[in-house]
């Protein structure tokens, strides 16, 4: 099969990495894949993976993005893919308008992947209007049937991102000189009781619910250290010097560590005591929770979403009423002696084979001959 993957840009993110897993997979396979974006970052490690990169703007949200749609007819009837995949929603737009325009016998079957809860209406809905819907997690797939009634349950499809079994196992621990540097780097995490919270610097990720934990957990005699890993976006300066007053208003302020963005993640995780999940509102997924149950280390987070349900597999004590700090404190302070272990190896449907497997069976329905 060609399939041909749309999306804004190769910059960094999730969906860019799904982007990247898929090419992975489906090349080692011996299909073709066409990704058609902006650009970016990620363009060398898509190339490497076998597939063709096309350098287009169809992500921007402006109106001159839909000067794209002809160019992207076009693209279709040159390359005449049989999946057309749509991971976002103005390359959606284009790409569902220029199918439009390509003659029937060359339009390919359309596949849209709710990566995320988009805002419902009617921008939003093109995701909805593949003729197959995927969906990352049991949550989205109540969110579409819930918000987009005109598609059929039957045409959305569960296939959860996944996880990197080769890199990340129960048993993996960071080299010696790794953990050298990060001792050297950060000192104040020595004979800390240390709690990562992983994820960009934004308000929903819920960093100020480290405020009265860390609180609650230091009030027991539990010395609670987060280490924060994440960048700070411009435009969101203000947040991280609101978050830090309020630490120091409790007198919290070297209780806490700010990584930055990291590129080892992976041995993050593992040097830290404890992952957590704190979003405010639910995620549709959350990749780095599962590294971490991945990798054998416990993971506390609020209930609700794809954290959540990844939980119910891996680790059911990790669950904590959504914004109850309280709780959540009770649960990381009986940790703090007796970390439990999540379940392993990695159970299906997490494994990246799955991921590629459940897209390959997918795209076959669709079109039988090249089954």
């Amino acid at each position: 099969m060609k399939i041909m993957h749309l999306l804004p840009s190769l910059s960094s993110g999730g969906v860019e990495q799904v982007v990247l897993e898929l090419c992975q997979g489906l090349c080692a396979h011996g299909e073709e894949c066409i990704v058609v974006s902006a650009g970016g970052g990620m363009v060398p490690a898509i190339e490497k993976t076998g597939a063709r990169h096309i350098t287009l703007p169809i992500g921007k949200k402006s109106l001159r993005t839909f000067l794209m749609v002809g160019k992207i007819a076009r693209l279709i009837k040159k390359e005449k893919p049989e999946i057309l995949h749509l991971h976002s929603r103005v390359p959606a737009w284009v790409g569902y308008l220029a199918c439009k325009r390509v003659p029937r016998k060359y339009r390919p079957a359309v596949v849209t992947s709710f990566h995320g809860f988009h805002s419902v209406n009617f921008y939003s809905g093109i995701m909805a209007k593949g003729d197959k819907v995927i969906a990352v997690s049991d949550c989205m797939k109540e969110h579409i049937m819930q918000n987009y009634p005109h598609t059929d349950a039957k045409d959305i499809i569960i296939i959860p991102n996944s996880v990197d079994t080769d890199l990340n196992y129960k048993g993996y621990e960071p080299t010696e000189q790794w953990m050298s540097k990060w001792r050297s780097d950060y000192p104040e995490l020595e004979g800390k009781y240390t709690l990562c919270l992983p994820g960009r610097i934004t308000r929903l990720k819920g960093a100020q619910h480290l405020v009265p934990i860390l609180s609650g957990l230091r009030a027991k005699g539990i010395p609670a250290h987060a280490v924060i890993v994440g960048e700070t976006k411009k435009g969101k300066e203000a947040l991280r010097q609101e978050l830090c007053d309020a630490f120091a208003a409790e007198g919290l302020e070297s209780c806490v560590t700010w990584t930055g963005h990291r590129l080892d993640l992976r041995d993050v995780l593992c040097a830290c005591d404890v992952t957590l999940s704190l979003t405010l509102q639910p995620e549709s997924f959350g990749k780095t929770t599962l590294e971490a149950l991945a990798l054998g280390r416990p993971v506390a987070g609020y209930e609700h979403g794809g954290v959540g349900e990844q939980l119910n597999v891996f680790l059911p004590e990790g669950k904590c009423p959504t914004k109850d700090t309280d709780a959540m404190v009770r649960i990381l302070a009986s940790w703090y002696t007796n970390r439990p272990t999540p379940v392993s190896p990695v159970p299906s449907p997490y494994k990246r084979e799955d991921m590629i497997n459940a897209h390959l069976d997918l795209y076959q329905s669709l079109c039988p001959t090249k089954a």
